[in-house]
């Protein structure tokens, strides 16, 4: 494989026998896509990759500059052939407000086309207030698209909400207090952050989200599949698989926080009861600490001991889950994220590594597990980027209107 087609190996050719009504959509869709990966690309560059006609590229362009999606370059003059004009995204051509309503944090981002964060705001409570959250991301979302001229404001296309799947589970807020606990459990979370916003909503679990804010960053070329986990007040994960985020028939697929492994004690435990933040949180209480001692630049001496515990049996549950999800599928890697400093999560995944090179080599060897390139703002990124990607970039029918 070329180092072109290397780079560019996750835009797929136009399908064959597309039904009439989405050709020229699919066309956009696969246009735009190569632009986004391959920044200042010609339309020559452009056919060939995507096996159009140039015609049919040229026609092509000009909907998308029409449509503010791409500009064009300065002419490429002095080489042989015809001179060629650059093409790029352009990163204010259309926004999507990205928001993750978590189990201790609110964040919301507004993020251009062009994957860039252009603002975002974030807080942390002890539980988010039905009474009052969708009031709060109502105000974010209008003072973020303050930021925005009145034609940019027009661009905007819509909110994606990242948020656990079992928010509104009483079971799972056990320790909320039991107003809060009814009031969530008769919340429809989508239909409650359009009314607030006035914005139409795509809503995807939180650790699929996260995944796809992992796949967006990745440089090329991105890996076709990989696993993911976020370790956070629970564990979340995704994973894509063959180019695909694989969400599930109700969107809960890659559950990994919920996997059962084997503590170090010989004990059945889930994942997320062993590596989450609220696990290690347990920990640091028992000794009247919380996650602050851990969390700064420098590690609470009277923390040390305990996160160091803590990293020993999360990394081997982690190790553990990796494991089992590449007996089912295959992976190019493995990437750990976290809520925790850089410095932590990197030893969480060099003793996740080290944990998984006890287990016997099966097929191309062992798991690489690389450390996340976003932090902790990777739901509320991911959820703004899935809801473009539908919108903009994906060629799957179900993604395009009719």
């Amino acid at each position: 494989m070329s180092e072109a087609n290397e780079r560019l190996r996750d835009v797929a050719v136009v399908g064959r026998g597309i039904q009439p009504m989405h050709v020229r959509q699919t066309n956009q869709r696969a246009i735009l896509s190569v632009i986004s990966l391959q920044p200042g690309v010609s339309n020559a560059e452009l056919a060939r990759i995507t096996d159009l006609a140039p015609q049919t590229v040229s026609s092509v362009l000009v909907d998308l500059e029409n449509h503010h999606l791409v500009t064009r370059g300065e002419v490429l003059r002095g080489k042989r052939g015809q001179p060629a004009t650059p093409v790029f995204m352009n990163p204010m051509g259309a926004f999507c407000i990205g928001a993750e309503i978590g189990w201790r944090h609110i964040e919301v981002c507004l993020v251009g086309i062009g994957t860039q964060v252009i603002a975002s705001r974030r807080r942390d409570y002890d539980y988010p207030d039905a009474t009052a959250i969708f009031a709060e991301l109502a105000g974010i979302v209008k003072e973020l698209c303050a930021t925005l001229t009145p034609a940019e404001r027009k661009r905007v296309t819509g909110l994606g909400l990242a948020a656990p799947s079992s928010i509104c589970n009483a079971a799972e807020n056990r320790f909320w207090p039991k107003d809060q606990r009814l009031l969530w459990e008769a919340t429809d979370v989508a239909a409650a952050c359009a009314q607030a916003t006035g914005l139409k909503v795509s809503s995807f679990n939180d650790g699929h989200a996260a995944c796809w804010a992992q796949r967006v960053a990745h440089p090329a070329p991105r890996p076709l599949s990989f696993v993911f986990v976020m370790l956070d007040t629970c564990v979340a994960a995704g994973i894509v698989a063959e180019n695909r985020l694989w969400e599930g028939v109700h969107g809960a697929s890659g559950n990994l926080g919920a996997m059962l492994i084997t503590d170090r004690d010989g004990h059945t435990r889930f994942v997320h009861e062993v590596a989450s933040l609220h696990a290690l949180e347990t920990r640091l209480h028992a000794v009247s600490l919380d996650l602050t001692s851990v969390s700064g630049t420098d590690v609470n001496p009277k923390a040390a001991p305990i996160l160091e515990d803590w990293i020993a049996d999360a990394s081997d549950a982690i190790a553990q889950a990796f494991i089992n999800t590449t007996r089912v599928m295959e992976f190019e890697s493995a990437v750990i994220e976290s809520a925790l400093p850089p410095a932590i999560t990197q030893r969480i995944v060099d003793e996740t590594r080290r944990h998984i090179e006890r287990f016997p080599k099966v097929g191309a060897g062992h798991l690489p597990v690389i450390a996340g390139h976003i932090g902790k703002s990777g739901a509320a990124q991911g959820a703004a980027l899935l809801r473009m990607h539908r919108q903009f970039f994906s060629r799957e029918l179900a993604h395009m209107s009719a």
